[in-house]
């Protein structure tokens, strides 16, 4: 299976060029100042994280295909961060709008899931205070359902789009013919693509555990979780496997998800353009 055969590759990617991690590891050292500042000064940590939110939205599209370019020149060899930020570059409007459609997208799931637990309150809470739980009952159920079926397209659509980028970068396509080639790609590789998620899930798991374990010792403590008292050293500590866990993690996604896409597009390791030279302002 290409999700089991692209393993091997993404692990020697990251050992002959452990550029990948150290870039990725600044980009979670980025988000470090939040949780200093949430021990002390709440309000603040709160400016300050709004502010970093903007600022990723305009930089994820430079990150993302500097990063990719890089982990697909990994695969074969050795890169550096000229290839980073040449393809970070050329590729960045296209990725910008292509990363904005998925933002407004998410958005409009995100509001629609709100308004769908905003009735089942509204209108279940009505049914049971009017003396009618079977009526109450009746529409948290039609509602749940409905819910249900729309949290599974958003699934599918973002399960059958997340190549969308890589497409973008290593195939010089531009916006809808990425999503196109994204969504033609899961569509004949199914199997593969579910065991990729697989995969990306059960690590996203221990990754996004000891994350966020180290965020919570970053962040107030609440009195319910036995969580030991805060120190100078502890923080510190705290604070390396935070972005060491980011870094690695972040690196082996990026160096795994190029391998996995070079095997069922067809093109082998290294096989396709790595974005750089690419027109900086396809559309």
């Amino acid at each position: 299976m290409a999700a089991l055969r692209s393993l091997r590759p993404a692990v020697g990617a990251l050992t002959r060029n452990p550029i990948l991690i150290v870039l990725v590891g600044l980009y979670g050292l980025v988000q470090l100042p939040q949780f200093a500042l949430q021990q002390s000064r709440p309000l603040v940590a709160a400016a300050v994280s709004l502010g970093i939110t903007g600022l990723l939205i305009l930089f994820v599209p430079f990150f993302q295909g500097g990063i990719i370019a890089l982990a697909d020149e990994a695969l074969s060899g050795r890169t550096g961060l000229d290839a980073f930020i040449a393809a970070g570059k050329s590729n960045y409007v296209s990725l910008l709008v292509a990363y904005l459609a998925v933002f407004a997208i998410n958005l409009v799931f995100g509001f629609v899931a709100f308004l769908a637990g905003l009735l089942v309150v509204v209108f279940g809470g009505a049914g049971l205070l009017s003396g009618s739980p079977e009526m109450g009952l009746a529409t948290l159920a039609i509602v749940a359902i409905v819910g249900l079926l729309f949290a599974l397209v958003y699934l599918v659509v973002n399960f059958a789009i997340q190549f969308y980028a890589h497409a973008i970068v290593l195939d010089d396509a531009d916006i809808i013919a990425g999503f196109k080639r994204s969504v033609g790609l899961v569509r004949r590789n199914l199997l593969s693509v579910l065991g990729y998620t697989a995969i990306l899930i059960a690590g996203s798991v221990v990754i996004g555990g000891l994350s966020a374990g180290a965020s919570m010792l970053l962040s107030p403590q609440p009195a319910a979780l036995p969580l030991p008292e805060t120190s100078l050293p502890l923080l510190v500590v705290a604070a390396v496997v935070y972005v060491v866990t980011i870094a690695v993690g972040g690196a082996f996604y990026a160096a795994y998800s190029v391998a996995f896409y070079r095997s069922i597009s067809g093109a082998g390791i290294g096989g396709g353009a790595s974005g750089v030279g690419n027109s900086a302002t396809r559309l």
